[in-house]
């Protein structure tokens, strides 16, 4: 049985071959779709006093008046061509966000995690914990799903979740779960309660701001929502854990737990050591030092890589002077983390590709996805309250394909969407709504995400292999996300 679903596995196709037919999906789309563009709106300044960025003006739309449409196949200097969408969704972006700052964020923290990994430490410690907290081991799932939602719905943990995986991910294999158990305590957790915010700055704000409400309003029904969206969760990770505790095999992540696991056994030391407690109270350390700078300082992609690449500095400076590794061994150990982690960084920049291929998400200038954006919103003129709230569902999670970031797709989407609900009798505040959960949800199973490509590429589980497993969990989640509009629709949702 075993090779039979090896078999199967290994006939899937890989990432990179997806991405690559949605390029080509893309590219044609460039010669058939005519490109447009918006005007914006001036900026104007808020109750607060804060000078709001310029939005678009969703009348303004137009079609370029140039007739050469469609990218090239092999792209001259200033130009997108079809070939080049490798390179050049791996230089977009810039330091703080997809593609080039997360491709650095995780090489670094992978490298890092390769040298704390290597020191054995960690291993250890698990091992000394399993064997005092065995009457404990029924809370860990429920309250690390509740904290990481808990982080999504406050600051929008994302991100963070990648280094977490890595640092979760041997003690959820020691305990007897999985790779995938370890994605769903994690980054599961932190999209389903990024989607259920009632105060996130980078998406509820964003969204509330551009659509002339009040900023936190309507916090009450939120908060229902992520109580109700985060128990589901809980229930359906543990279910799914202890399926797996009981029948390992079933996993679609078995074989490379296994490899882990082995990994895991021949890194264990003879005992737990005065070393094995420097090194633990360190990387808790640097944890606590992570989660302050997030909370209190603000940090983003930038900060939290050269954090962990402190913490691996000084882990490795531990391991050394405690004979534990050689200088040598921790350089190695650094490219070794690092190197298991390409292949994930590789797709967060060639994901950004379809974009790049459409044209660029500039509402300013021509192109096949603001084209695509204006399509949609007119879709939502004369139908029902309760079908145009259920379409703006749609809309927003179809479009957090191309463009995965909340704050991008709150500015894109907002002020074509934000009038339209008042022509179809949809409040603006159900039409925030729609966004926040069109846009958290999708972010489980969406290719083009550099969050879950990288935590599935630190826990090494190919993404066609969590689709296999997700695709249940993501319509769970949609239909929860299909009663949340038509109740806010129900009860008058201001």
């Amino acid at each position: 049985m075993q090779h039979n679903s090896s078999n199967k596995a290994l006939s899937m196709p890989d990432a990179f071959v997806i991405l690559f037919f949605v390029m080509l999906l893309a590219a044609l789309a460039s010669h058939l779709v005519p490109a447009g563009s918006f005007d914006l709106l001036p900026a104007k300044t808020n109750a607060a006093g804060e000078l709001q960025k310029p939005r678009i003006d969703p009348q303004s739309f137009s079609y370029s008046q140039e007739s050469n449409q469609g990218v090239v196949l092999f792209a001259e200097p200033g130009e997108t061509g079809f070939l080049n969408y490798a390179f050049e969704g791996l230089v977009s972006g810039d330091r703080n966000g997809a593609a080039i700052g997360v491709i650095a964020f995780i090489l670094l923290t992978g490298g890092a995690f390769g040298i704390i990994m290597q020191s054995g430490a960690v291993n250890n410690g698990i091992l000394a914990l399993i064997k005092h907290t065995q009457n404990m081991q029924i809370l860990f799932i429920p309250l690390m799903f509740t904290l990481f939602s808990l982080g999504g719905a406050v600051f929008g943990m994302g991100e963070e979740a990648i280094a977490f995986c890595i640092v979760l991910l041997p003690l959820m294999l020691a305990l007897g779960y999985d790779a995938i158990t370890t994605v769903l305590v994690t980054y599961i957790a932190t999209q389903i309660g990024f989607a259920t915010s009632w105060m996130n700055p980078f998406s509820v704000a964003i969204a509330q701001g551009i659509a002339d409400l009040p900023l936190m309003s309507g916090a009450p029904y939120r908060m229902v929502l992520w109580l109700v969206f985060t128990l589901f969760g809980v229930i359906f990770t543990m279910s799914y854990a202890a399926k797996i505790k009981k029948n390992p095999e079933i996993s679609v992540s078995f074989q490379t737990d296994q490899q882990l696991r082995s990994q895991q056994l021949a890194q264990q030391q003879s005992a737990f050591t005065a070393l094995d407690a420097a090194i633990l109270t360190l990387f808790v350390a640097g944890i606590a030092w992570v989660i302050w700078g997030v909370v209190a300082r603000g940090y983003y992609i930038p900060q939290i890589a050269t954090q962990f690449f402190a913490l691996g500095l000084a882990t490795a400076m531990l391991a050394i002077v405690g004979k534990r590794m050689t200088v040598n061994g921790a350089a190695d150990a650094f490219k070794q983390g690092a190197a298991e982690l390409l292949p994930a960084a590789l797709i967060v920049g060639m994901a950004k590709g379809i974009v790049l291929l459409l044209g660029g998400d500039d509402p300013t200038q021509p192109s096949v996805l603001n084209t695509l954006l204006h399509l949609a919103g007119e879709s939502f003129n004369e139908v029902p309250a309760y079908i145009a709230a259920w379409m703006m569902l749609i809309f927003q999670s179809i479009f957090n394909f191309f463009v995965t970031s909340g704050s991008g797709q709150a500015a894109l989407t907002m002020p074509l969407v934000a009038p339209l609900s008042d022509l179809v009798g949809v409040s603006r505040q159900i039409a925030v709504l729609a966004f926040q959960l069109g846009d958290g949800l999708t972010n489980c199973i969406v290719p083009t995400s550099a969050s879950l490509i990288g935590c599935l590429g630190v826990v090494r589980v190919d993404w066609m292999l969590w689709a296999k497993f997700a695709w249940k969990l993501q319509l769970w989640l949609f239909v929860l996300a299909s009663l949340a509009v038509v109740v806010a629709v129900a009860i008058g949702y201001q």
